[in-house]
């Protein structure tokens, strides 16, 4: 928030003026100044076990939060901060502010920041620029943050004229002769900028600053002398670094930015700083990729990913601060990209599914404020609640003894323990930590009667790979052909055209034709990307103008490695099964009438069956009945949210207990024994697709659940071809057709009936299959 320097001068002063009490003396002072914020805020924890906190202790304690990164003590000190200054004790020790309230808000906007919520930070931005212009003694160091902070907010918020204003404002404010204002002010317009994406306008505003020698820091970096002692350099200094090497790099002065980012990443310490230092590694990357030397920059690639995988989900730290949150999926693609350049599909697969695992555990991130994911058992919550605390723990940005080349063990530590919570309990493990498995493993998963067929995606980019026990091929794929081609598909069928035949013979082309020398005669495991998870394979026209499912069984997975914790391969006799059918919603216009009469159709068919009905086909029912049977049939309405899937949900009834939406951060925390859970009336919009683990809806949220099968369905299918189709499915699985083939021999009767894909091509089924 301030000057090193200016910090040092007010801190002397309020000691040398009697203002800064015995406990916090000299050396207290010394470490604020050299930036031993992890002392200062025990010493600050360790006075409030004796002694309440006046606002100059809150405001230490706070700042000293806000420097190590501690994201939950910091906002609800901020919050007693904020109470204690309303009360009328308003003056702060550090910087010797008369009133804390503006440092409050910049404080929790940074924080918010770093937290992706930008509207919030927004807000908080917004306050403490209008407090600090209508403040007589403005402080100068607190507005060019606020200002900072405000533009940034803006920008990563999506509002890029709102950032330029900020940043307007910010560059037309003149500060004076003193040098720090005007180090202060280069800094905060060089933040707004790298947001902004205004690569020049960064290095004007780092080069223009007179009190800050480029030449002379960059030196000082290749002499070490920064690296002396116990400091916060990684976290101070290194962001500047790194944001001018990434300027130049994005302004076409390649050869400076490549010996800028090759000196930052020659200092041990700098891996430290893992937000910093993965970004440092991918630009080194793509530098060595465009120059031609594509292991060098698929090595640097891999060396990211890492890091990545170590870091907490959805939070940016360092990176955000400066403007600058790099998409970390993209890292994925370089890594799929190079290895299929240079004929690696193994290395490929291996990125593909751990992409998709990120991507998925940033996605469920979002839920731990309200809801945290929970064990199944004390033990196993045990070793969650330990990663979880290596994990906070490696995201504290403790200064470093910058004098030792040794590491600190903080990311080992994360990876140690989710090693051990992988071992204990791996469904878990992978909504948490990326495992990242091995091809060779995730290949013991594919049956010798399929090939894997799985498809990845980023920005424009879409692969596909082929793995079967013995081969394995990636081909980089028309993407927009694909994207094109699928929504022209989807919105044909649903209008019923005749007119679909020449897409279905299309998309095979562009999506299974090249992959037949792998796929041969077998049957087929698919994991679908993007708009592919929409996409009804089972209607594409191969090269003897049938339907995919003419001779090939088809069973899909959210992604290969999900098979890892399925249970055991097993084949259940069609018994001990839950039916609900047309809940009663309070809305006519949701009523299932067809749905009730296939409900009672099925429970005629499985004699050993519980059926519940309007008001009883509850939310609260399903939740207390679901954990005791085998097979669960819910027809009833189902949305699926592309655009938050953690808010795809079942429509049940709702009761005094329950609101009747069963949603997928809900499904998650169910405790299962199913080997099928049927959703008879759900239905998919083609929406916006997700990056990584695209569609996280209720399939995926029910195999974590504990059931081994889902059949869902694409979209809304007339209730007479429903109910025949249900009818044939169930009539094959109580003669003990496993799962998938009694899924398309029903489908394949039904199409002799209805030829249009719009009456079969719907349903697809999710799991082993068996």
């Amino acid at each position: 928030m301030f000057s090193a320097r200016r910090l040092i001068a007010l801190l002397i002063a309020a000691v040398l003026s009697g203002s800064v009490v015995a406990d916090y003396s000299t050396d207290q002072v010394e470490m604020a100044a050299n930036g031993r914020f992890d002392l200062l805020e025990s010493a600050v924890e360790e006075y409030a076990r004796s002694h309440p906190l006046t606002t100059r202790d809150q405001h230490t304690l706070c700042y000293a939060y806000s420097k190590t990164k501690r994201y939950a003590r910091l906002l609800t000190c901020l919050d007693q901060l904020e109470a204690k200054v309303r009360s009328g004790d308003r003056r702060t020790r550090l910087f010797g502010l008369s009133d804390a309230t503006p440092s409050v808000y910049v404080m929790r906007a940074d924080a918010l920041i770093d937290l992706g919520r930008y509207p919030e930070a927004i807000d908080q931005a917004t306050k403490a620029v209008n407090w600090l212009k209508e403040d007589d003694s403005v402080d100068v160091d607190l507005l060019f943050n606020a200002l900072a902070a405000l533009s940034l907010a803006r920008t990563l918020g999506g509002d890029d004229a709102g950032g330029w204003e900020a940043e307007k404002e910010l560059r037309t404010f003149r500060p004076g002769l003193f040098s720090d204002y005007v180090n202060a002010q280069a800094y905060a317009l060089a933040r707004a900028r790298m947001g902004l994406k205004d690569y020049r306008g960064v290095i004007e505003a780092i080069q223009g600053d007179t009190s800050f020698a480029v030449r002379i820091f960059l030196d000082r970096l290749v002499s070490g002398s920064f690296l002396t002692g116990i400091n916060n350099w990684a976290w101070a200094e290194l962001p500047r670094a790194f944001m001018l090497s990434k300027a130049l790099l994005e302004s076409g002065q390649v050869s400076e930015a490549k010996e800028g980012f090759g000196r930052l990443l020659g200092i041990r310490q700098v891996e430290q700083n893992g937000e910093i230092y993965w970004l440092l590694l991918a630009d080194r990357g793509r530098i060595a990729e465009n120059e031609g030397q594509l292991e060098e920059a698929l090595t640097y690639y891999r060396r990211a990913v890492d890091i990545v995988e170590t870091q907490r989900a959805s939070i940016n730290t360092e990176a955000s601060k400066i403007g600058f949150v790099a998409d970390k999926q993209t890292l994925y693609s370089r890594v799929v990209d190079l290895a299929q350049r240079l004929n690696r599909p193994l290395l490929a697969f291996e990125y593909m599914e751990r992409s998709k695992s990120r991507a998925l555990i940033d996605l469920l991130a979002s839920r731990a404020d309200t809801q945290p994911l929970a064990a199944r058992d004390n033990n196993t919550q045990q070793l969650l609640d330990q990663f979880r605390k290596a994990e906070e723990s490696a995201g504290i940005q403790l200064p470093l003894n910058m004098a030792s080349v040794e590491g600190t063990n903080s990311r080992f530590l994360v990876s140690a323990q989710a090693r051990e919570l992988q071992a204990k309990d791996p469904a878990l493990a992978s909504l948490v930590t990326v495992t990242g498995l091995a091809a060779d493993k995730m290949r013991r998963h594919i049956r010798p009667d399929e090939v894997l067929l799985e498809y990845f995606g980023s920005g424009e980019n879409l692969y596909g790979l082929a793995v079967n026990n013995t081969d394995s091929v990636v081909l980089r794929l028309d993407a927009r052909q694909v994207e094109a081609d699928t929504r022209a598909f989807r919105a044909l069928i649903e209008g019923q055209s005749p007119r679909t035949r020449q897409l279905a013979s299309g998309l095979y082309q562009h999506l299974i034709k090249p992959f037949e020398t792998v796929i041969g005669g077998h049957n087929l495991l698919l994991v679908p990307h993007g708009t592919l998870h929409y996409l009804p394979f089972a209607a594409l026209i191969d090269g003897t103008g049938s339907a995919l499912i003419t001779r090939r069984s088809l069973r899909f997975l959210p992604s290969t490695s999900v098979q890892e914790y399925l249970r055991p391969q097993r084949k259940l006799p069609l018994e001990n099964i839950l039916i609900l059918g047309n809940p009663a919603l309070d809305d006519q216009q949701y009523d299932l009438p067809a749905a009730e009469r296939e409900a009672r159709l099925l429970a005629g068919l499985l004699p050993r069956s519980e059926i519940l009905i309007r008001q009883g086909a509850s939310e609260s029912a399903f939740k207390k009945l679901a954990g005791r049977f085998t097979y669960l049939h819910i027809a009833s309405h189902g949305e699926f949210n592309a655009d938050g899937a953690l808010d795809s949900r079942l429509l049940l009834a709702r009761d005094d207990q329950n609101d009747g939406s069963l949603t997928v951060r809900e499904i998650y925390d169910l405790r299962l024994n199913a080997a099928l859970v049927t959703l008879s009336a759900c239905e998919t919009g083609l929406g916006k697709a997700m990056s990584g683990d695209d569609l996280v809806g209720l399939a995926r949220g029910f195999l974590y659940a504990g059931s081994n099968n889902i059949v869902a369905s694409l979209w809304a299918v007339s209730d007479e071809e429903t109910a025949l189709l249900m009818k044939g499915f169930y009539s094959r699985l109580k003669i003990g057709i496993p799962k998938k083939e009694a899924l398309r021999q029903a489908q394949l009767e039904l199409q002799k009936a209805y030829p249009h894909p719009f009456f079969w091509a719907a349903f697809y089924l999710t799991g082993d299959g068996i």
